[in-house]
């Protein structure tokens, strides 16, 4: 747990929630200044809680990436991402509710209703609004959502980085007054190889058109570095089923190269250092089903 600093200010605990692919991940990324969660147009890329911090001067917002809100519950996986949402809830001072500003579903409304109380301390944020053909498009929308008490209503783009400085000015001045939580200079509370197995994760999903990235998660082995200064990483890609192997490993293994090709690149960003990336495909039958499993493969659970 890190130390809290001394300065005075405001600090404080945001929530990012919403139903899957509206872009809470991309928000998180543009709100911090640093790619934290990986970002794929696949439903459920992000599984786990992912933390960023922003500072500003003396103040500080700790944000809480969460999994996207679903309906299903029968498997150990999604349970636990269920569980992270509702933590992430409890445990905020602020939630920001994502939503398609082009599409609002039932899902949407759900998530209205199962936030109840907390609506006064939870700003409403319609992303993708340069999707829009015309900004008028979306005055019936504010329209019927100003019924709601949110405590904003604010429209972005987290991809162009429309009205983010709005939203990052209502979010410092919402939050408590207290001291931060995080010494200058910490992004996440994420070690190195949660953020590596993360990134080789989302290249496999982009690449992989099935159902495969479901049954997928990936588990650094090993870090450390060759003799010749590289840095050196084995990674395992775990699969549910034996059939589902051919198609993470592509004909001649093609797939699976150009996933650590793309990878390797990222990586040697992230890093500041030559990589030499190693990756093994096994098999752990129904490995989401399983809570055990889930902790062994370094889950939160």
């Amino acid at each position: 747990m890190s130390t809290p600093e001394t300065d005075s200010g405001r600090c404080g605990y945001v929530a990012i929630v919403g139903r899957p692919n509206v872009g809470k991940s991309t928000l998180l990324n543009a709100l911090v200044g640093e790619k934290l969660s990986i970002v794929t147009d696949k439903p459920h890329t992000t599984r786990q809680r992912v933390l960023g911090v922003l500072n500003r001067g003396a103040d500080q917002a700790v944000f809480v990436d969460t999994p996207g809100h679903a309906r299903r519950t029968k498997r150990a996986l999604h349970r636990l991402m269920a569980r992270q949402i509702h933590q992430a809830l409890e445990d905020c001072d602020l939630a920001l509710l994502v939503a398609d500003a082009g599409k609002l579903t039932s899902q949407d409304h759900a998530l209205i209703e199962m936030l109840g109380d907390k609506l006064a301390s939870t700003f409403l944020v319609l992303n993708k609004v340069d999707a829009l053909a015309s900004k008028n498009d979306l005055l019936p929308t504010l329209e019927r959502l100003s019924r709601h008490p949110f405590a904003e209503l604010i429209p972005i783009s987290a991809r162009t980085g429309e009205n983010l400085s709005r939203l990052v000015d209502q979010i410092f001045a919402r939050l408590p007054v207290g001291p931060k939580l995080f010494p200058q200079g910490v992004v996440t509370d994420r070690d190195l190889a949660f953020r590596i197995a993360e990134t080789i994760r989302e290249k496999l999903m982009t690449l992989v058109h099935q159902e495969i990235p479901y049954g997928l998660t990936v588990e650094v082995e090993h870090l450390g570095h060759t003799e010749e200064g590289q840095r050196l990483i084995h990674a395992l890609v775990w699969l549910e089923r034996d059939s589902q192997k051919g198609i993470v490993i592509g004909k001649g293994g093609g797939v699976l190269k150009e996933a650590g090709t793309q990878a390797r690149e990222e990586l040697r960003k992230l890093l500041g250092e030559r990589v030499h990336l190693e990756l093994w495909v096994k098999v752990r039958e129904r490995w989401a089903d399983n809570e055990r499993e889930l902790a062994r493969l370094g889950f939160e659970v």
